[in-house]
């Protein structure tokens, strides 16, 4: 099973927006029950070029409609992307960022604890996973 999870960095501290994440870190579940384990495959770089990365803390302001197709396609790449993943973690996902995930099977687990460490959210949401 492989879970997703938006990374500001190499470092793996979790990015809150799901779309607006610099990259994915995606893992590879091993085990069940009390003994699951997440093993880091690869971080992939978030494929959106509608959006800065290299300020991606900076609040976005939208000035587009939401319902237009080159913007949904930004978000489309996303879901794409990630489309061998299981689950993503978000914390926050507009509705087509949520949607360009469920329209390739991933399911999103919300997260609303406090830790920015990916491993630590990753065993917190363990039995989420199934």
């Amino acid at each position: 099973m492989k879970i997703a999870i938006p990374v500001k960095d190499e470092n793996l501290n979790f990015f809150p927006n799901a779309g607006h994440t610099p990259k994915f870190a995606v893992y590879t579940m091993t085990g069940s029950g009390m003994f699951k384990s997440f093993i880091l495959n690869e971080i992939k770089e978030n494929p959106r070029n509608d959006i800065d990365h290299s300020n991606p803390e900076a609040d976005h302001a939208c000035d587009h409609s939401h319902e237009d197709e080159d913007h949904i396609e930004q978000h489309n790449k996303m879901g794409r992307v990630l489309s061998e993943c299981d689950y993503i973690v978000v914390k926050k996902a507009c509705k087509n960022t949520a949607k360009s995930f469920t329209s390739e099977g991933i399911k999103l687990i919300k997260y609303n604890g406090e830790s920015f460490e990916a491993a630590k959210i990753l065993n917190e949401l363990s039995s989420k996973f199934v």
